[in-house]
């Protein structure tokens, strides 16, 4: 019996698209993996992809090709379209750790000679210098309830509390802010990806697409060449560009407006199946029929040993849910990393009100946070009228978004119990809770074993963090 081997085939000694052939190739020749990539070289694997991947559709292999690229000083806005890739790895600057300078804010090439560019300027300057402002005070709020341990330098003090009072005013700031961003994604997904944003309708969304690709073909020639625009996609913009006004904003900020009725059952079957030997008919009906105490011990069988970091089987995913959801931004920013879900998050605006964290009232800050909120709203309706998605660049974090999902109740365990953790924002600790809630209520079977803090709730969170809404 030939021994088994397991290595790498080092990004460090071939490029990623010879790595990509030398697998392909497995398929069809006897070789190693090793002998395979000897004989290859650049330009025969560009051949390869030519004939294989381009001519003939084989889109797979270009899966094997993988990058890391690194982004600097492009608009939060932006990073929604870069991070919109489900089958990708991400991390961002975080608005909870980091603290953004004044000059911090993109201006997008839209308003070059424009009339109101200088308006536009102006308000995320004073939205800048708001958030700076508000800084001090809501740090000393916290210094009061987190005073300074024996022996604990400044720096080391600021750092453990930091996310405490940034979490605050982090709602200032508004998606014009700069981030930095690294993504890790195969070149398939690239591929789909540089199509997509030089689709955009924001000029700054394309010219980061441009230069992905250009970036991408100096490691992958071939397998992103014929990363072009979409003309569907920049069709489907232009034509629902005229409908983005938001009508209707009234009702409950949390609706489960879909599940699978019998999501339970059906759930409970696909187990049966997997490690059964009868046809799913059968699985089903044997749930069907059971009495409420079997289908209770199967349930407890299949997930009362989970821990809060174990990830349950994949039969979980036979029970679904639709949101209707409305959020502040910065939760948003947060809920968008959940790419496991189905997300259509409609475009941002200051249409819909926004949040009012409590600190900004305990620190004596809330008049001038309302100030920089009505101003940024009102730069944002002038803007609007001419071209929404730049409008979007003015709105800060603490306006609401409306986002429609649906998600499997695999992935609302690892969301639900993820988000509503201490150490996660009191913003997306409120939205996962209440969804926590409302699926707990509809299949309480199989949702009773998340594993959510037990002192608290999402009323609580909304008495603690936040005051009245802002403007509707």
């Amino acid at each position: 019996m030939p021994k088994r081997q397991i290595y790498l085939l080092s990004p460090k000694e071939l490029s990623p698209e010879t790595i990509a052939v030398a697998f392909a190739k497995t398929s069809r020749a006897p070789e190693s993996f090793r002998e395979i990539a000897s004989e290859l070289s650049d330009e025969s694997s560009a051949r390869f992809h030519e004939k294989w991947v381009v001519g003939y559709g084989h889109a797979s292999v270009a899966e094997h090709a993988v990058l890391h690229l690194a982004f600097e000083n492009v608009s939060r806005l932006a990073v929604e379209s870069i991070e919109s890739n489900r089958l990708a790895s991400y991390t961002e600057k975080s608005t909870r750790y980091q603290k953004w300078g004044s000059q911090d804010f993109f201006i997008p090439s839209e308003l070059d000679d424009h009339p109101l560019r200088e308006e536009y300027i102006a308000t995320c300057r004073s939205l800048f210098d708001t958030y700076m402002q508000s800084l001090s005070p809501v740090r000393k709020l916290i210094k009061n309830q987190s005073p300074v341990r024996p022996n604990e330098t400044e720096e080391g003090y600021d750092r453990r509390i930091r996310s405490q009072y940034v979490d605050s005013c982090r709602f200032l700031l508004p998606a014009a802010s700069l981030a930095n961003l690294g993504m890790t994604a195969n070149a398939r997904i690239l591929e789909n990806a540089i199509r997509k944003m030089r689709s955009h309708p924001l000029a700054e969304v394309r010219q980061v697409g441009e230069e992905m690709k250009q970036v991408a073909q100096s490691e992958t020639p071939t397998l992103v060449k014929y990363a072009d625009p979409l003309p569907h996609l920049e069709s489907a913009y232009r034509k629902f560009n005229s409908q983005t006004r938001v009508s209707g904003t009234g009702g409950d900020w949390c609706q489960m407006v879909d599940h699978d009725v019998d999501g339970e059952l059906r759930l409970l079957a696909a187990v049966l199946y997997r490690f059964g030997e009868m046809t799913y008919e059968s699985a089903l009906q044997r749930i069907v029929v059971a009495t409420e105490e079997e289908r209770t011990h199967l349930a407890e069988e299949l997930l009362g040993e989970l821990s809060r970091y174990d990830v349950p089987l994949r039969e979980l995913e036979y029970a679904c849910y639709t949101f209707d959801l409305v959020m502040d931004q910065g939760a948003y920013a947060e809920f968008k990393r959940h790419r496991m879900m189905t997300q259509t998050p409609q475009n941002l605006t200051a249409r819909l009100g926004y949040s009012v964290p409590a600190q900004m009232k305990a620190a004596r800050f809330e008049d001038e946070y309302h100030l920089a909120m009505r101003a940024a709203a009102s730069t944002y309706e002038k803007l609007a009228e001419w071209n929404p998605y730049v409008a979007a660049y003015v709105v800060p974090n603490g306006f609401h978004r409306r986002v429609l999902c649906t998600l499997n109740l695999r992935e609302a365990y690892h969301f639900c119990q993820l988000r509503s953790a201490a150490n996660a924002h009191y913003s997306i600790r409120r939205v996962a809770l209440r969804m926590a809630e409302q699926i707990r209520m509809v299949h309480p079977l199989l949702a009773k074993y998340m594993h959510l803090p037990e002192d608290e709730t999402w009323q609580n969170i909304e008495k603690e963090h936040f005051t009245a809404e802002g403007d509707d």
